[in-house]
């Protein structure tokens, strides 16, 4: 959560800085602020709200320039989001600011402390006590590294921390645990950011942050070090997207354009991974064969969007490599004890590779001595640097906080992995691989086809806008997609949503069914799943027997469904455990229409940010 910038150079570090944190608004969006070094002295100006908040401040109320500054978008935790507990925080002085990402689990007490020795905090917030620690440190002794160095051994949580001095203007300084931190290298300039977008524009040589790492920048390098002062290795890599990626190319929303962007997604997640002979070839998994071969489970860990994900990866990897697979929330994995061993291999599924439940029950499962394989579309982040293996998804850069192209990718991403353990374990033939990377290379097409067909999808959701409740059905790997179509509701159009087994129906939920309220029935092939189809064709009527209103996506062809369907979506017939990639899309589309239609912000949702670094 919360975006940070910082840059020294020769720049105007407040055009920069803002400029960045544009790009990392998506991140949270309850306050923002900026500080910047000029003339010996340090001014800053911060807003509750939006940017654009902040930026009208900055208009009215100009600060000096500066070559040397840091910004802040923020996700409230610790206060109101108002303007006193907005970020960046100041020591009494006002010499000192300090912007922060995380939690600071022990800030009560070091609050106390600062109090007794004569501080005076002013904001309902954990970052404060920082500015003021780090204050003390330097008064000691002249250098903000150390200072940051001996203030972060004293803290507990999961935190980025950045901060200036007055009395250092060439300098910023950045500490990261557990949190998302990255260096952006250019000529005669340096940047800090939560995240590669906020300078891309500037420079595409980064380098990785490590855990428990201070880094100073200065125009002339970057020194990075431990907690303890110790040099740190670090790596240096290139960002392989440019500016344009993250811009909205002509679209009204980032979302509609990474919607528009999942067939080149989909097709890109799949370049490189099979070999000449047909053969996968996932490089990046580096966990030996017979470590996978004698695996007895598999759990999947993962929050949000990303668990849909692993519960449609859950019916491939047991249908494919006949080894069991449970598919746990990351946020309750580690407090019910799970068991684990060697023999348990644990694909932590993560968009940003930063999500700190993910990140929290990959690391208890190393603990217990299991492998971990994450799959993640963020390189160098904190999750795939701390698994054992990692096999990147290329969906490029997604801005908009609902996820939409990085489920999609996360999909093929888990397909690829079940095939490899099929053909690793040797309970998928060669030409059995080979049939079912076709069939993923095909999707993309598939998904382009859905998306020309979606007008009467958005005159649909615009139809809707007015209702309280939409459920959503599905069976097989269709359910997972109505819990994802129904999540997507929620985060967007802030309405009642909920998604169901459709088998489920009978046992309760079918009460919820009265006159003309929205079903979404997401029909299984009736090619691959005959039996199953009968019974959802045999859902559809009995919801539509007590006044619903149903909502039929199914593919070309099936015709059964068609007297039953008040609104029919087609999609193009595909393999069953695939049919995911293209039956979503419409559900994209539906969500996205409906809360703009009831005049809501398509991009930044409410109380919510794209990457969540707190438990």
């Amino acid at each position: 959560m919360c975006g940070i910038v910082g840059y020294v150079g020769g720049q105007s570090a407040l055009d920069v800085v803002v400029a960045g944190l544009k790009r990392l608004e998506y991140r949270g969006y309850d306050s923002a602020g900026v500080a910047v070094l000029a003339d010996g002295s340090l001014a800053a100006a911060k807003k509750a709200g939006k940017l654009v908040n902040l930026e009208k401040e900055l208009s009215t109320r100009p600060l000096p320039t500066g070559s040397t500054g840091i910004g802040h978008t923020r996700w409230a935790t610790h206060g109101a989001p108002n303007d006193a507990n907005a970020h960046p925080h100041l020591d009494n002085a006002g010499r000192v600011a300090v912007v922060h990402n995380g939690i600071i689990e022990n800030f009560a007490a070091l609050r106390a402390e600062l109090a007794e020795r004569g501080h005076d905090l002013g904001s309902e917030t954990d970052t404060e006590v920082v500015a003021h620690l780090l204050a003390e440190e330097f008064s000691a002794g002249g250098d903000l590294a150390e200072a940051m160095r001996l203030v972060c051994r004293r803290l507990e949580g999961a935190f980025t921390l950045v901060a200036v001095h007055a009395d250092d203007p060439d300098t910023v300084v950045g500490a990261r645990r557990n949190s998302p931190l990255v260096v952006g290298v250019g000529e005669g300039e340096a940047f800090l950011a939560s995240d590669v977008a906020a300078f891309i524009e500037h420079t595409r040589s980064a380098v990785e942050l490590g855990q428990d790492q201070v880094v100073e920048l200065r125009r002339d390098g970057v020194t990075v070090t431990d907690f303890h002062g110790s040099p740190a290795e670090v790596r240096e890599y290139h960002v392989d997207w440019d500016a344009s990626a993250a811009e909205k190319g002509g679209y009204d929303y980032f979302m509609l354009k990474e919607i528009a962007e999942q067939p080149k997604a989909v097709a890109d997640t799949l370049l490189g991974r099979v070999d000449a002979a047909g053969s996968l070839t996932l490089d990046e998994i580096r966990i030996p064969h017979e470590v996978l071969r004698e695996a007895q489970k598999v759990v999947i860990v993962a929050c949000g969007t990303a668990f849909h994900a692993g519960l449609i990866a859950k019916y491939a990897i047991e249908h494919w490599t006949r080894v069991p697979c449970e598919v746990e929330l990351a946020s309750e994995f580690r407090y019910r004890d799970p068991i684990l061993d060697q023999r348990v291999l644990v694909v932590a599924i993560s968009q940003s590779g930063e999500t700190m439940d993910t990140l929290m029950a990959l690391r208890h499962a190393r603990e217990q001595g299991a492998k971990v394989l994450a799959i993640c579309n963020t390189n160098g982040s904190t999750i795939p640097r701390e698994s054992d293996a990692v096999l990147y998804t290329h969906a490029g850069p997604e801005v908009a906080v609902a996820s939409t192209k990085a489920f999609l990718t996360q999909l093929v991403a888990c397909y690829l992995v079940a095939l490899y353990l099929g053909q690793v374990r040797g309970t998928k033939w060669g030409d059995e691989v080979r049939d079912v990377v076709r069939d993923l290379a095909r999707i993309a097409e598939d998904v382009d086809r859905v998306l020309e067909t979606m007008e009467p999808v958005r005159e649909l959701a615009r139809s809707l806008a007015d209702k309280p409740t939409v459920l959503f059905l599905g069976r097989h790997v269709g359910y997972p997609v109505a819990l994802e179509g129904a999540l997507k509701l929620k985060e967007l159009a802030y309405m009642h949503a909920e998604g169901f087994a459709a088998g489920e129906l009978k046992h309760g939920p079918i009460a919820l069914i009265e006159q003309d309220v929205p079903v979404v029935v997401v029909a299984p092939s009736p090619r691959g799943r005959s039996v199953l189809h009968d019974k959802i064709v045999s859902n559809i009527q009995e919801i539509r027997a007590r006044g619903a209103r149903t909502i039929v996506i199914a593919e070309e062809g099936d015709e059964a469904v068609v007297p039953y369907a008040d609104h029919l979506i087609r999609i193009p017939a595909t393999p069953v455990l695939l049919q995911p990639l293209v039956s979503t899309v419409p559900l994209q589309v539906f969500a996205c229409e409906l809360a703009t239609a009831r005049g809501n912000e398509v991009d930044q949702p409410r109380n919510l940010a794209k990457s969540v670094t707190v438990e």
